[in-house]
């Protein structure tokens, strides 16, 4: 039997059969092709493809919304976090104050210069004896770290040995290599020093007025290190020595308590840096106590005495 063709060219109708088909069914020949082929046409196809990759992006969209809203609660936006203000920080910092025990600025001034100061004892040999004995206690502050000490000409003007005492305990025999007998200066230097020994910081005294607060740290009757502090009582002070033997100017003129010993130690800010040396007190009835007068050569001319031009 001969196929009949799918997609047939012939143009005769249904009527023209009619007659000689009494079971009414349709010529094969003459059915369209669409009626009776079962594959789904290539138009079908593509509504489907393009149906499913718009439910595939539509189904990303949503996946993407979803991530963008997980993280918009993990990591709020920049706009919402609220700044801080200056009120938020005076209020932390008094709570701090409020909570906090600070050291005071006497406390601070001591931490910072007392690895400087030393202990000088100037030696001398006892009439019929050959050892040497302590003659005077003083003070005096290291300027160079390589071992130079500024101290007063009166504490070791005279002995046959100098001895220092440093900050961690080491002792050292020391040299007299300058003096400056018009402000009652000398200039020593350690024959063996410490590892790290700290200088002093020297401080300009241009800018001083009196109440600023100061600090005097020394061996007062050899006990020591001491620390005591006051202010600045005046400035350009004139001093002179019991009997009249020698008359100092230019001083400045403090009420940190200071005492026998203490001559040749620095006078310093609460910062820790040296402004002075301390080199005299004042008593009307000639006694070596304190009563609330103390003098210190300005660290400008005790520095000229060690060659020193730090300002």
């Amino acid at each position: 039997m001969r196929r009949p063709a799918l997609y047939s060219s012939s143009s005769r109708t249904n009527h023209a059969r009619s007659g000689s088909n009494p079971s009414g069914a349709a010529d094969a020949e003459t059915q369209s092709p669409l009626a009776n082929d079962s594959r789904p046409s290539y138009s079908s196809r593509l509504i489907k493809q393009l149906a499913a990759k718009q439910l595939y992006l539509l189904w990303s969209v949503v996946g993407l919304m979803a991530l963008l809203l997980a993280l918009s609660f993990s990591f709020p936006l920049r706009s919402t976090v609220r700044q801080l203000t200056q009120e938020d920080i005076n209020a932390a910092v008094l709570k701090t104050l409020d909570t906090t025990t600070l050291p005071s600025p006497a406390a601070k001034a001591y931490e910072a210069i007392s690895p400087s100061v030393v202990r000088v004892v100037g030696m001398g040999q006892e009439k019929g004896d050959q050892t040497s004995a302590e003659r005077s206690v003083g003070t005096g502050v290291v300027i160079v770290d390589k071992g130079v000490i500024l101290t007063n000409l009166h504490v070791v003007q005279g002995a046959k040995i100098i001895k220092v005492t440093f900050a961690d305990g080491l002792e050292s025999i020391a040299s007299l290599t300058g003096v400056q007998p018009e402000n009652d200066l000398a200039v020593l230097q350690a024959h063996t020093i410490p590892d790290d020994l700290p200088a002093a910081t020297l401080r300009s005294t241009a800018d001083l007025a009196p109440g600023d607060q100061v600090m005097v740290v020394g061996y007062p009757f050899g006990i020591g290190p001491s620390a005591s502090s006051g202010v600045i009582s005046g400035l350009q002070r004139t001093f002179r020595s019991p009997g009249g033997k020698q008359q100092l100017s230019n001083l400045i003129q403090f009420d940190a308590a200071a005492n026998p010993g203490n001559s040749g130690g620095p006078l310093v800010t609460m910062d820790g840096e040296v402004i002075g040396i301390v080199t005299a007190i004042y008593n009307p009835n000639q006694q070596r106590t304190f009563i609330g007068i103390g003098f210190a050569v300005p660290i400008e001319n005790a520095a000229s005495a060690a060659g020193l031009s730090p300002f």
